[in-house]
C-alpha cells in the first residue's frame, strides 16, 4: 500500500519545474535504480540524486517509494502491451521479449527482480494483468493441441512459462551464456542472435503464424 505519510510541498523553486518533465526524470531514474537493486534495495535518496531533484518531489508526485514503484509497474505494463498486442503471432512476441534485453534492459531486469523478491499472492501489482496477457498464449497452445499440432501431455501453462524464461535468459542467465556460448551475453550481436534462435524454436513448435 502507498505510504500514508502526508505529502510535503516542495520548495517554490522546485514547483516551478515542468511537472511532466520532472515526473519523467524521476521515473527514468527510478527505473535504473530498481533495475540495479530491486525494490527492496532501491533508495529514494539515490533516485533523487540520479534525477537531479529534491527528495520531496518524489513524495509530492508519487507519494513515496511504493507509489513510485507502482508507477514503474504501470509503465512496464504499457510496454508489454506494445510488445504483445492482441493478434501478434507467438513467435514474434517471444522475439520481442528477447530483444528487450537490448532495447529496454532496465525493464527486463526489474521484471527479473520482481520474481526474485516475490512474496506471494497479492504482493505483485502486475500479477493479474500479466496472467490475463499470458492467458492468450495458453489458449493458443491449447488450440494447437486440439488440432493435433502439439502433444496433448504438454501443460500449456508450463510451456508458456518456459517460453518467457527462455526469452529472458540473456538477462537472468548471463553467467551460463558466457560459459556455454563463449560470448558476452550483453553484446548486441549476441542478443540479436539469441532472439533469432528463440524465435526459430517457437516456430518449430508450430507457432509460425
Amino acid at each position: 500500500m502507498p505510504s500514508s505519510t502526508p505529502r510535503r510541498s516542495p520548495p517554490p523553486q522546485e514547483r516551478q519545474r515542468d511537472p511532466a518533465r520532472t515526473r519523467k526524470l524521476i521515473l527514468d531514474a527510478a527505473a535504473t535504480e530498481f533495475a540495479a537493486h530491486g525494490y527492496m534495495g532501491a533508495r529514494i535518496s539515490a533516485i533523487a540524486a540520479r534525477a537531479g531533484v529534491n527528495q520531496q518531489l518524489i513524495s509530492y508526485y508519487f507519494n513515496g517509494k511504493e507509489g513510485l514503484h507502482q508507477a514503474i509497474v504501470a509503465r512496464w505494463q504499457e510496454r508489454e502491451n506494445d510488445l504483445a498486442p492482441a493478434g501478434t503471432p507467438l513467435a514474434e512476441q517471444i522475439r520481442g521479449y528477447a530483444l528487450e534485453a537490448l532495447h529496454n534492459p532496465d525493464g527486463v531486469r526489474m521484471f527479473a527482480w520482481s520474481g526474485l523478491q516475490y512474496a506471494g499472492p497479492g504482493t505483485d501489482p502486475d500479477q493479474a494483468p500479466r496472467a490475463e496477457r499470458m492467458q492468450r498464449t495458453i489458449d493458443e497452445i491449447r488450440a494447437k493441441q486440439q488440432a493435433g499440432d502439439l502433444p496433448a501431455e504438454l501443460d500449456p501453462a508450463c510451456l508458456t512459462v518456459m517460453l518467457v524464461a527462455a526469452a529472458m535468459a540473456t538477462t537472468t542467465l548471463p553467467h551460463v551464456i558466457d560459459g556455454v556460448c563463449q560470448v558476452d551475453s550483453r553484446s548486441p550481436e549476441f542478443i540479436e542472435h539469441y532472439a533469432n534462435q528463440v524465435t526459430l524454436l517457437t516456430k518449430h513448435l508450430g507457432f509460425a503464424t
